[in-house]
């Protein structure tokens, strides 16, 4: 079986939204990494040196390769970051292996099976 790393870049108050979405969609776990932070496009602000800056998570997500654009898809659409600007980016990179998921490969390959 085949996985890819979903990262997700995602404002905190868009973090929940996006863990059920993902979730509905066939991730099986996650791991979320809170009080991230990041630059976009313009440079943050700042207000006698404190920062203005919303809080941002980053949510890794180890799924099977061929739910991997659909959950991807569902992540956008939750966190709303087409919608708006700053609110957050989710990538997908290849994994090559990966150890410790065995018990979710069976769950995934029930799944994978009704997909095809």
């Amino acid at each position: 079986m085949h996985f890819k790393l979903i990262i997700c870049f995602v404002e905190d108050g868009y973090t929940d939204n996006v863990l059920d979405a993902a979730r509905e969609a066939g991730a099986t776990g996650s791991t979320i990494i809170n009080n991230a932070r990041g630059e976009g496009l313009n440079q943050n602000k700042t207000f006698f040196g404190l920062s203005l800056e919303s809080q941002r998570d980053v949510i890794l997500f180890l799924v099977e390769e061929h739910l991997s654009r659909h959950i991807l898809e569902t992540i956008e659409k939750a966190g709303m970051f087409d919608e708006k600007p700053g609110t957050g980016i989710a990538i997908q990179i290849d994994v090559e292996d990966a150890v410790g998921v065995s018990h979710q490969i069976r769950t995934l390959q029930h799944m994978i099976e009704e997909e095809l």
